[in-house]
């Protein structure tokens, strides 16, 4: 096996790179997972998880750990209701088979993130460990972490996110602004302090679309609840800047304007006492970016290749991403490190460049003028979206 007697350090404790690890540890390699979260009880931000078939889904099937999965899956967050600005509801599947309930079970990313760190060996996630820099070393690198800690590795794996801090030894390739933000609201003990929205899932989750902008949000199993609030605008960092989103009232008053249009009912996510909201400008890499392999560095998910949420990609890809590695790296296919590397990263850009395609064309439908009718069209079955 290429990487026998290898260390690889995986730099980034997400969906993709715990996958990552686990994978290569049923291979017996010698993995250790960095993660600047200060321990696994942080609290775990995001919306619930769909996973796909041939990605996300396969991933956890290779991992051995679909059974813990199924225990741990709500069937009933696939359930769908879509409305217009007034909050009406225009189609609800609460009392019929939702489309995509069988091929993309849903999961909260807490209990997901929890069986990934369960199946790996006791200390393979070392917390508290933000990457500051690193160094070559030998034939490996040497990493520096924010904690003044170091650790050695052969073979660096960059799982950090679209900010990624070790993408740029790799590539210089800048992202691209989708035209979209969102705001992103995180509400607890959403019974309590969101009561209306939060019972108007049934569960589920609600889409509501209306003069090119979108407003969507779920229920957890935890009892929180997430909402984002996404808009046409052109880039403009000074917008983040004149906002104080720990401010609430600020926050509102900026909803209000920016979504005049919208009925009182949404109002309950920002008058609450325990909402807490994040800006989120949407980026996605060139569909044609390439970079040129290194026999010791590479990345996922993300880092490689983030992209808008609005079709589900994310997670998903980068879950693939963790099992076609793992089986470049092991599969013993390829003569050297750096080959099989280059194989996977040119499939991988590939794949990728198609998920982004897609949401990119998803995120123009979600924002139009006719927004509305295209997705009842296609929750109706009446379209497939078909390019």
């Amino acid at each position: 096996m290429l990487i026998e007697n290898k260390t690889v350090a995986i730099v980034g404790g997400g969906m993709g790179g715990l996958t990552l690890a686990r994978l290569l540890q049923m291979k017996n390699v010698n993995v250790k997972v960095y993660e600047r979260d200060l321990n696994r009880n942080v609290r775990v931000q995001g919306s619930t998880l769909d996973l796909h078939e041939g990605s996300g889904l396969e991933a956890i099937k290779r991992a051995g750990l679909a059974e813990e999965f199924y225990l741990h899956h709500r069937p009933v967050a696939s359930k769908m209701r879509i409305v217009d600005q007034t909050l009406k509801i225009r189609f609800d599947d609460h009392d019929s088979e939702t489309i995509f309930a069988e091929n993309r079970p849903e999961i909260d990313r807490g209990p997901l993130r929890d069986i990934l760190l369960n199946s790996l060996k006791a200390g393979t996630v070392v917390w508290d460990s933000h990457f500051a820099a690193m160094e070559r070393k030998n034939n490996g690198w040497l990493l520096h972490f924010k904690n003044g800690t170091n650790a050695y590795a052969d073979l660096v794996i960059a799982a950090d996110g679209a900010n990624s801090k070790i993408r740029p030894y790799l590539s210089a390739t800048a992202p691209v602004y989708a035209g979209v933000t969102l705001l992103e609201g995180n509400i607890y003990n959403a019974e309590k302090n969101a009561p209306k929205l939060s019972g108007f899932t049934k569960g589920g989750k609600v889409m509501a679309f209306g003069n090119e902008q979108f407003i969507g949000y779920g229920t957890k199993g935890d009892g929180s609840l997430m909402f984002v609030a996404s808009f046409k605008t052109p880039e403009n960092p000074a917008i983040q800047n004149s906002i104080d989103f720990k401010d609430k009232a600020q926050v509102f008053a900026w909803f209000k304007e920016t979504f005049s249009g919208w009925s009182e009912e949404w109002h309950e996510f920002f008058t609450n006492d325990d909402v807490h909201f994040i800006p989120r400008p949407q980026y996605y890499f060139p569909l044609n970016q390439n970079w040129e392999t290194q026999e010791n560095l590479t990345m996922i998910g993300d880092a490689a290749h983030c992209m808008p949420p609005f079709a589900g990609e994310g997670a998903n890809v980068a879950m693939q991403d963790a099992f076609e590695l793992t089986a470049c790296l092991t599969d013993n296919k390829f003569p050297t490190i750096r080959a099989a590397i280059s194989h996977f990263e040119k499939q991988m850009v590939k794949r990728a460049a198609a998920a982004t395609q897609d949401t990119l064309e998803n995120t123009e439908r979600m924002h139009s003028k006719t927004a509305l009718e295209q997705m009842l069209a296609f929750f109706s079955g009446e379209s497939s979206f078909a390019s």
